[in-house]
């Protein structure tokens, strides 16, 4: 079964406020969870990547429950083991969730999806074993065994997260609750998605945890108190680009309300790369307009700090004059699926001129035809066809359920602001 998508008319304008921020969200449910007492979180996502976090936190004895528009977290007097967690597709749950094992008081089996056994996972579990858990398994489906008193003692582990930074944040969100607090040193050559670091950091600190960093590369944990502290969720900035991208692409204007003046997310970028491609970024108050009065141009941009904007952006290139390039991304061939192959596949498919790089991609803006765009169950791909078909009539996709994972009303969102 195949879902159009529609094409814009006319200069795209309108407001359109987001969800909150997936990945503040899931941390935000973390640190509750390993909190001293209750507490309350506000504008948390309603999607089912929020929905895998709160069913795997009560896997553990964990109480989430809803009051109105907030989330009461109530920690357990102690971890639960002998559960099953479903981690779904969910990359902050399956890198996140599994470190509590270590706390439990008995093993932890955990499963996702088909495509989840796919998702680079053996750093993180490496880590655990290093801190003296038994894992029976580099990938989903795996179980985690609690260690055993020695391997309480250990302090300092080393990670390579080249593919994912979760694997350092999934570490650090539990390194308060050991014992000995936690050193986690990343050992290998690059660091993917950097600010999804400094999120984890601020938040633990914002609940009363130390963090040092002794280096560009290392963090050490001191042992300690996470203080139960009520918080709000920004808005998610990475799903705001996709509404501000249509602003620009179709030389309207979108704007977003509730833009935070300061932001450590990813997706605050998108305002620059926007303005590089030739559109109009406006502020005024709380939001941020974008719009253009001509058509974009390609560009040649890092996002290797925010690698989440790649399919947003690659659309843009698609159908911007010029030659666009995308570098230090490689790390994204191990998210929902392999997005870059999945970029450069469908775009051709449709006319476009696309190849990938070693760590990246590159592509010429041309014309383009109608047809069926695959997602591949990655709801970003969702976006990255959503934004061609604005100018590409014709354009279906085969799946379009999979953008729940952080936005379940994308479909109903998109149609209402066109």
């Amino acid at each position: 079964m195949t879902h159009p998508l529609p094409a814009s008319t006319s200069p795209v304008i309108g407001e359109q406020r987001v969800p909150g921020s997936k990945s503040e969200t899931n941390r935000a449910l973390v640190l509750a969870a390993l909190g001293n007492g209750p507490s309350r979180i506000s504008g948390a996502l309603a999607s089912r990547d929020s929905d895998l976090m709160m069913g795997a936190l009560r896997g553990f004895g964990v109480d989430v429950r809803a009051e109105g528009r907030e989330l009461v977290v109530t920690p357990p007097a102690q971890f639960r083991g002998g559960g099953r967690i479903d981690c779904g597709l969910a990359g902050t749950v399956m890198r996140f969730v599994p470190p509590f094992a270590l706390l439990a008081d008995g093993p932890v089996a955990f499963h996702g999806d088909p495509h989840a056994s796919q998702r680079p996972m053996a750093p993180l579990l490496d880590g655990l074993r290093q801190l003296g858990a038994a894992v029976n398994a580099d990938a989903l489906p795996f179980t985690v065994s609690p260690p055993t008193s020695d391997g309480q003692n250990r302090v300092e582990v080393g990670v390579d997260a080249s593919e994912s930074s979760q694997f350092v944040s999934g570490l650090l969100l539990i390194g308060a609750r050991l014992p000995q607090g936690l050193t986690v040193r990343h050992t290998g050559s690059t660091l993917p998605s950097r600010p999804h670091i400094d999120m984890t950091v601020r938040m633990l600190r914002d609940r009363g945890v130390r963090v040092d960093e002794p280096s560009a590369t290392a963090w050490r944990v001191h042992p300690g108190v996470i203080a139960a502290v009520d918080s709000t969720v920004e808005p998610d900035l990475t799903n705001a680009a996709v509404f501000l991208a249509a602003g620009a692409l179709t030389e309207g204007r979108v704007t977003v309300p509730g833009w935070p003046s300061s932001s450590i997310q990813p997706g605050a970028l998108f305002l620059e790369i926007a303005e590089r491609m030739g559109a109009v970024v406006e502020r005024h108050g709380d939001a941020v307009s974008v719009g253009a009065r001509g058509p974009l141009h390609g560009i040649d941009v890092d996002l290797s700090t925010a690698s989440e904007l790649t399919p947003v952006v690659a659309a843009l290139g698609g159908l911007a004059d010029g030659t666009t390039t995308i570098r230090g991304v490689a790390h994204i061939r191990g998210h929902e699926t392999d997005r870059l192959a999945a970029i450069v596949t469908e775009l051709t498919r449709l006319g476009g001129q696309a190849e990938e790089t070693p760590d990246g991609l590159t592509m010429v803006g041309r014309p383009l035809r109608g047809g069926e765009i695959h997602t591949y169950a990655d709801h970003r791909m969702v976006h990255f066809a959503a934004l061609l078909a604005l100018q590409v009539p014709g354009i279906s996709v085969t799946d379009l359920d999979c953008v729940s994972k952080t936005m379940p009303d994308f479909a109903t969102d998109w149609a209402a602001l066109l």
